[in-house]
């Protein structure tokens, strides 16, 4: 059994012609490594010196890529929950 990352685009809210599939994964582990992986991705090209944390985090729902995986076990990973986080730690660090 494997696990598939797919991806909506934040900018374009529930319209399945933009979803597409990242990849597929032997492992629940590989998995949310590729999802956090596009979302760190996104926030780090996104980000500015001086940026608010709720600056970056506003800019990532309206703009970013949403990964989410469907697989054989359950993974409540939620892509907004995870950009949150990391834009405090982003924004704490590098500003």
């Amino acid at each position: 059994m494997t696990y598939t990352v797919r991806v909506d685009d934040n900018f374009h809210y529930r319209d399945p012609d933009k979803r597409y599939t990242h990849g597929e994964y032997e492992t629940l582990e590989d998995a949310l490594k590729a999802a956090k992986a596009i979302v760190d991705d996104f926030l780090a090209a996104t980000h500015t010196p001086g940026m608010s944390a709720e600056d970056l985090y506003q800019t990532y729902i309206g703009f970013g890529e949403d990964p989410f995986i469907l697989g054989p076990q359950d993974c409540r990973f939620s892509a907004w929950a995870y950009a949150r986080a990391r834009c405090e730690l982003i924004c704490a660090t590098i500003n």
